[in-house]
């Protein structure tokens, strides 16, 4: 989502990058071993120490399950959230 595309490509499956309603910031619905997960670029309004790398130019995102976050992407390296370490 970084060069602006239109659509991610997953394997061999592509999916359309679409904006948040309220926010308006970037998203993509896809699936990945069989689980439903939304990657949504992070909000650089908000206080965390996401937004703050966000607000300093750095690439960051986060992953959402089932209405819970599981994961960050922030400038290449992956932060996996709570149970998700495990798996």
């Amino acid at each position: 989502m970084v060069e602006n595309a239109d659509a991610v490509k997953l394997r061999t499956e592509r999916y359309p990058v679409t904006k948040s309603k309220a926010k308006r910031l970037r998203q993509v619905a896809f699936v990945f071993d069989g689980n439903t997960i939304m990657g949504i670029e992070q909000n650089p309004k908000t206080k965390s120490r996401w937004a703050a790398m966000a607000r300093a130019g750095k690439r960051v995102m986060q992953f959402i399950q089932e209405g819970t976050y599981i994961a960050v992407v922030a400038d290449g390296k992956v932060t996996m959230y709570g149970k998700s370490r495990a798996s």
